[in-house]
């Protein structure tokens, strides 16, 4: 059965990779992609092998090496080698602009009677108290303060 997406490199593209995987320098995801590249080649100097043979050769998984021929086929030699862009998730994210609002104006307040300051547990136990969001771990209130130039014991409470 033939491939689906036929790699051939040009005398170019191939010399390129060469120096690519030879440099050293880059990710491992895109040297691991340059291997695979390099032995799908199907034209006349390169040795076409299959998927499983270069995913057991590059130690990568056969979907791995069908994404780079697809890739290589669909939008060229740079883009299979980087890696596409990942959308944004705003679906997932537990806290929106408001709901840190809520979480930097908390920040601010004044701490819990007995504690000298607010600890990221507390906080995040405190916006579930407040009814703000139904769970959040401490480290996704870690993650909002530390994109904020704010911090738990706001200058403003001196």
């Amino acid at each position: 059965m033939g491939k689906k997406h036929l790699v051939e490199l040009t005398e170019g593209e191939r010399a390129y990779l060469v120096e690519y995987i030879s440099s050293g320098e880059g990710k491992a995801r895109s040297l691991a992609r340059a291997r695979i590249l390099l032995k799908a080649d199907a034209g006349p100097r390169g040795p076409g092998w299959g998927d499983a043979d270069i995913a057991e050769a590059v130690e990568v998984s056969v979907p791995t090496v069908e994404r780079a021929r697809r890739d290589f086929a669909e939008r060229g030699l740079e883009a299979a080698l980087r890696p596409r862009p990942r959308p944004e998730r705003p679906d997932k994210r537990i806290l929106d602009g408001e709901k840190e609002a809520r979480l930097i104006a908390t920040a601010c307040s004044a701490p819990p009677a007995g504690r000298k300051r607010w600890t990221l547990r507390l906080l995040a136990d405190r916006l579930v108290e407040l009814e703000v969001v139904a769970a959040v771990s401490y480290e996704t209130v870690r993650q909002i303060l530390k994109k904020t130039s704010s911090s738990p014991g706001c200058a403003s409470n001196g």
